[in-house]
């Protein structure tokens, strides 16, 4: 019998659990890591986040590849936005409004409330499982199985009851916010509306927004009026921010879609800026190294102090075995963007790929600014990492090893290397100090500590640059 109720509890619990099946990293495609589409949106949405009370830099934004039209918030101030959201937006009002729409779950304390939605939605399920169980024992087995069949249905009623409260209240927070922001809020109406006719698709064709995020007569024709009267005050789109978008969109279909439809989408007879850099950007994936090279280049020409289309330029040099020739171009994209952690990194593995002492001591100065501005960046700790090692320090190479393990939660790697640089380390120095963090709190007989780093627990001292 507790078998049986046990098979129960994982059957309700993935029935509820599907409903935000779509909103789990988990089942997304991987991340993407691009310094000129995050500071886009940025830009898109650190004002958003200032309307609704939040720390902007509190707030994370991820870029996950996949094709569909989604986003969600998870794991607290966090925002995931697919690439199909992305790319198939018709205007940044679209875009700023779903990410106004996702901020307004924030704001709301939506992570927190949909989990008690889900223990709250067990109540009925387990009622109506009891009256199943009772009625099998009274020798009414098809009345129970009916029961037992039409709990999981209850679970779910009770918890999309609570959704679509969230929804609504979200949807009206994130008009809030672009009231306060000056901007229009039809984009967020224009969005939903695409999404209408997924109400007549089967479950199997319909988009995971649809599916996560409800889109009902009623909420649209709610949020109709509030922007009808935000329209009153709200300005248009600036140049600047159309232009951004163009540039996204054709960045994000240069990389993720095939070549032959990057040229589809933009022929040679279109000689627009987005237009280039996506061809700039096939040509490189189809290994046309002299088309990509021209391409570019007559970008640079139009824009010298583009920080990005000197990314581009290095990359495709670097990455076709030209590591000393791409020195200069993420120089330049260094120069131009200074703050930007993952030019920074571009410049650094330039530098250690050619080698040489003073190439590598300036590639350590790259990789410990880098890690100022984003601490969590495990590539950039590898990287560290790798230097350090070139330069013979021992210790704080393996040091760097635990502090790339620890962010990508590898806790067994981060303990046998902060035990390592414990031996080659002064216990009072900073470095000394910090393996001694990361062991006590790796340590996988420290019962106390493998919790507080599940949790997400940091430890306060970081290297020093040198």
């Amino acid at each position: 019998m507790k078998a049986f109720f046990k098979r129960l509890r994982l059957c309700i619990g993935a029935l509820v659990g599907s409903a935000l099946l779509a909103a789990t990293p988990s089942h997304a495609q991987g991340l993407i890591r691009d310094a000129e589409i995050e500071a886009i949106l940025r830009e898109y949405s650190d004002p958003l986040f200032e309307a609704a009370g939040l720390q902007p830099s509190d707030v994370d934004i991820y870029i996950i590849n996949d094709p569909s039209l989604n986003a969600f918030v998870a794991n607290g101030q966090r925002v995931h936005l697919h690439t199909g959201l992305l790319m198939e937006a018709e205007n940044p009002e679209e875009l700023k409004g779903v990410i106004a729409h996702e901020t307004g779950h924030i704001s709301g304390g939506h992570n927190i409330t949909r989990r008690q939605a889900m223990s709250s939605a067990m109540g009925p399920a387990w009622i109506t499982i009891g009256l199943g169980v009772i009625a099998i024992a009274a020798g009414a087995p098809d009345a129970g199985a009916a029961l037992l069949g039409s709990s999981q249905q209850f679970a779910a009623l009770s918890f999309f009851k609570y959704t679509r409260i969230e929804e609504s209240s979200a949807d009206q927070a994130g008009l809030n916010f672009l009231e306060a922001t000056g901007q229009s809020g039809a984009g967020l109406i224009s969005f939903m509306e695409k999404l209408r006719y997924q109400e007549v698709l089967s479950a199997q064709r319909q988009d995971p927004y649809y599916r996560t995020h409800p889109v009902t007569s009623d909420r649209i024709g709610a949020m109709r009026k509030r922007v009808e009267e935000i329209e009153v005050s709200a300005k248009p789109q600036s140049e600047r921010t159309l232009t951004q978008m163009a540039m996204m969109q054709a960045k994000l279909v240069g990389f993720l879609e095939p070549p032959t439809r990057v040229f589809a989408k933009y022929p040679p007879t279109d000689e627009s800026m987005p237009a280039r850099y996506a061809r700039a950007i096939a040509a490189y994936r189809a290994v046309d190294i002299g088309a990509a090279n021209r391409e570019i280049d007559e970008l640079i020409a139009l824009e010298p102090d583009n920080p990005y289309f000197h990314e581009l330029k290095g990359q495709i040099l670097f990455e076709n075995g030209r590591a000393e020739d791409s020195i200069a171009p993420h120089r330049r994209s260094v120069e131009l963007s200074p703050r930007a952690s993952l030019l920074h990194v571009n410049l650094a593995r330039s530098l250690l790929a050619v080698g040489g002492e003073a190439n590598v001591a300036e590639a350590e100065e790259l990789l410990n600014r880098a890690i100022a501005f984003e601490p969590q960046n495990a590539f950039a700790w590898g990287q560290l990492a790798r230097a350090y090692g070139a330069l013979g320090r021992e210790g704080e190479a393996q040091l760097a090893t635990a502090e790339q393990a620890y962010v990508v939660g590898d806790y067994q790697r981060a303990y046998i290397f902060s035990r390592r640089a414990q031996n080659n380390l002064s216990p009072n120095t900073p470095q000394g100090r910090r393996a001694n963090d990361i062991s006590a709190i790796t340590d996988p007989r420290n019962a106390n500590g493998r919790g507080a780093a599940r949790r997400g627990f940091a430890p306060s001292l970081s290297i020093t640059a040198h």
